[in-house]
């Protein structure tokens, strides 16, 4: 069983196992975070990975999940959503609007 050690910000030096940490992704997948429960406090820890690290946790078996960094909806684009609605011909609209 592959043992990964790093680091806890209140217990130091903690060793934890492949199903312990979960990575996510951002974007094209280089970089991310990961996140573990502290073996010792159990605290929730959440830390940068960088594409070495990425690299490393996946190589070693680590779970992950890709998120998109989306930019909210603004109320404009709410209210062209709602008016294309009110269209007949709403559904062809959206697909060719490419939304």
């Amino acid at each position: 069983m592959t043992t990964i050690r790093t680091t806890c910000e209140t217990c130091g030096d903690v060793e934890l196992t492949t199903s312990d940490i979960a990575l996510e992704l951002v974007g094209s997948g280089d970089t991310g975070t990961y996140r573990f429960d502290c073996p010792t406090c159990n605290a929730l820890q959440r830390r940068p990975a960088s594409q070495r690290v990425v690299t490393i946790l996946l190589a070693t078996g680590v779970a992950y999940e890709i998120t998109v960094d989306a930019s909210p909806l603004t109320e404009l684009e709410i209210d062209m959503f709602v008016a294309m609605l009110d269209s007949d011909d709403w559904f062809g609209r959206l697909v060719a609007s490419g939304s």
